[in-house]
């Protein structure tokens, strides 16, 4: 009994010491707060203002796990998550009780299922497509839907290992992203895509320029299929690229060709392309250098611009021409951006490959040059929509993140990546297991490409690419659906949009 005393005593002056010591803390910060200059909450309101920076960095946390819908979040919500987590563990994603897809949404996609579809030995599939035909190293691409650029610094190397591996399984190419070859890009032996920035990173000399030697030697790699050249991207459209100098390891530098531990910032372009005429020069350039094919990569804020470059290429022919353009939309993307880039600067991808499409076909360049969409592409119905706009091909970033298993914490640009996708540190990297998200990766663009060709199946046609704009409706501001041909004809001729 004696004993039991003694340790309440002791509880008792244990908990009455941490009530003063919580008093004085109580205290400091009263003074702290009332001292203080900058935030006029913490100095009306001493101690109790400091909850609001909490509730205010909390927020976003709860809304996401708790408050928002399935279809409300912003940039992705829970339902596009879901089914990407679902695909990429081979999960069904059969529904039941129906859809809990608005389809009273301005833009909303509505596909148009065919009276007669064919049967169901007679699928849709995806057949391959020569890019490049007058290079000496043409590109048979196999897949419709592949990995869009990100770079080796801006993801981790756990990251771009299970992407490269992943993409070997599934038959898609992988993007490097504007940051360089690296030994990880190249472990899995899927088809490569090397990304050349306006920083020229991998392929730059001391000063900055290009290389020929280096450029050489990136070709050498079998894998390395195509070379894209970068002229902006939708997250950041007219400023260069951003990789904080934390970020920047001595392995990273000497990939890319910089110092450790410095901030790397890209220029807002190529210096050496002033026009449009200097553009087709360093495709030329690169083109002859390597031997493989070589197109670029734009964000517009209008096609207005690109009839010069369409006349120009039909008036040196048709062996001047890129082999292909990657339209981004201006909805921003996986890179840290400013604020008003990421949101104000850049036109959507649904209205922006529209138009570039149909200046490529007016100027009977179909053929020739093909037409790559990224942009928040991410579910099949997205892929599907592509193509029916005119897209050859479908690159993503963030569907293959979300198959990584991004959470879409927003801490991309702070090297504190709770997934370890976006971050250097060793312990948050230790999340990623390479030998279990590179499955995750194949199954995911498995998945996608599968359900985009059920949906060719079932408007009625034999391969993705034979879609086109009339099998698709888009929900208009009164709650009516329109086809997509009647909104925006094609200017295919002698086919039927």
């Amino acid at each position: 009994m004696s004993f039991t005393m003694t340790t309440l005593e002791l509880l008792a002056v244990a908990f009455i010491g941490l009530l003063g010591l919580m008093g004085l803390v109580v205290v400091v910060f009263f003074v702290i707060d009332r001292s203080q200059k900058g935030d006029a909450i913490r100095r009306n309101y001493p101690v109790i203002g400091r909850f609001r920076h909490l509730f205010t960095e909390l927020g976003e946390f709860f809304r996401q796990y708790f408050f928002a819908m399935d279809r409300e979040e912003m940039p992705f919500n829970r339902a596009q998550r879901n089914w990407v987590e679902r695909a990429a563990v081979g999960k069904s994603n059969m529904v039941a009780f129906g859809s809990t897809r608005s389809l009273n949404v301005p833009g909303t996609t509505i596909f148009m299922p065919s009276a007669f579809p064919p049967l169901d030995d007679q699928f849709a599939a995806t057949m391959p497509m020569v890019i490049g035909p007058h290079c000496r190293q043409p590109y048979s691409a196999k897949s419709i839907f592949n990995i869009s650029g990100m770079s080796y610094g801006a993801i981790s190397k756990p990251a771009v290992r299970a992407l490269s591996r992943g993409a070997a399984h599934a038959g898609i190419w992988m993007n490097t992203g504007e940051g360089g070859l690296s030994p990880f890009h190249l472990e899995g032996g899927c088809d490569i895509v090397f990304q050349i920035g306006t920083a020229k990173y991998g392929v730059r000399d001391a000063t900055g320029n290009l290389d020929d030697d280096k450029l050489r030697e990136i070709a050498a790699h079998e894998n390395v299929r195509m070379f894209e050249l970068k002229m902006s991207q939708g997250a950041k459209p007219g400023k260069g690229g951003i990789l904080p100098g934390s970020k920047i390891s001595p392995e990273i530098a000497k990939i890319r060709g910089i110092h450790p531990g410095e901030d790397s910032i890209s220029p807002n372009r190529h210096r050496e392309v002033q026009d449009f005429g200097q553009l087709l020069d360093l495709i030329g350039h690169i083109r002859e250098v390597t031997g493989k094919p070589v197109g670029f990569k734009t964000c517009i804020g209008s096609s207005d611009p690109f009839v010069e470059l369409f006349e120009l290429i039909n008036q040196r022919g048709p062996e001047s021409a890129p082999d292909f353009i990657t339209i981004d939309g201006g909805e921003g993307g996986t890179g840290a951006a400013p604020m008003p880039l990421m949101d104000l600067v850049g036109m959507p991808l649904r209205e922006a490959l529209v138009k570039m499409v149909d200046l490529r076909d007016r100027h009977h360049l179909k053929e020739r040059i093909r037409m790559v969409a990224s942009g928040k592409l991410v579910n099949p119905g997205d892929v599907a929509w592509a193509l029916c706009a005119g897209a050859d091909f479908v690159t993503s970033a963030r569907g293959f993140m979300f198959s990584l298993g991004c959470i879409q914490a927003m801490r991309c640009d702070r090297n504190t990546c709770p997934t370890g996708i976006t971050t250097h540190d060793a312990g948050l990297q230790k999340g990623l297991v390479v030998e279990e998200k590179e499955h995750r990766v194949a199954h995911y663009a498995r998945s996608v490409i599968h359900e985009v060709e059920t949906i060719a199946h079932s408007v009625g046609v034999a391969e993705p690419r034979l879609m086109r704009r009339r099998h698709v409706r888009l929900v208009q501001a009164d709650g009516r659906s329109v086809a997509m041909n009647t909104l925006t004809p094609s200017y295919n001729a002698g086919t039927p949009s």
